[in-house]
């Protein structure tokens, strides 16, 4: 079927698809409109606090060239085993929801670093230190595994173990 539309035509097909790109145009309003930006706050607020303490470590304990990255390599691995502590701990309390993506998201996301991993590995195999940075590759990812499992453990443990005892009945 065709239509006229300013001395145009056009098939009920091309109006349809022109509708279409007027109704998108109005869509990124809306969807700014729909975003939770309370939560989008404190992910930003976060992550400036986990990026300058990241930041402030790597200054304070640099990595001099061709020598493995310590500090990287630790941050990410108390990254790791923080957020195996926060898991288990809005898992078992009733955090306010706000917790997760200020602490986990926005600090802890913030703190870690795949991205600067990914360059110490290029820089230390650019440097003829291959074996270094093999070593570094394999052993971040396992170490920071570790991490996680090894505190998620130990925090259930601990909540089990602070948790109150169920009274025993009195016995007549």
């Amino acid at each position: 079927m065709m239509h006229v539309f300013g001395g145009l035509e056009r098939t009920a097909a091309q109006e349809s698809g022109a509708r279409e790109v007027a109704l998108r145009a109005r869509r990124p309003r809306q969807v700014l409109r729909g975003l939770p930006w309370d939560v989008i706050g404190v992910v930003a607020a976060g992550g400036a606090i986990g990026a300058a303490a990241r930041y402030g470590i790597g200054v304070a304990w640099p990595t001099p060239p061709g020598t493995f990255p310590w500090a990287t390599f630790t941050v990410n691995i108390i990254g790791c085993a923080l957020i195996g502590v926060l898991m288990v701990l809005i898992e078992v309390a009733s955090a306010h929801r706000l917790v997760r993506p200020f602490a986990g998201t926005g600090i802890l996301g913030g703190f870690t670093t795949f991205s600067t991993y990914a360059v110490d590995i290029e820089r230390l195999v650019s440097m003829s230190a291959a074996r270094l940075g093999l070593l570094y590759m394999v052993a971040t990812p396992l170490a920071a595994l570790a991490a996680v499992w090894i505190a998620a453990v130990l925090t259930r443990g601990a909540v089990r173990r602070s948790a109150p005892k169920p009274a025993e009945a009195d016995v007549g």
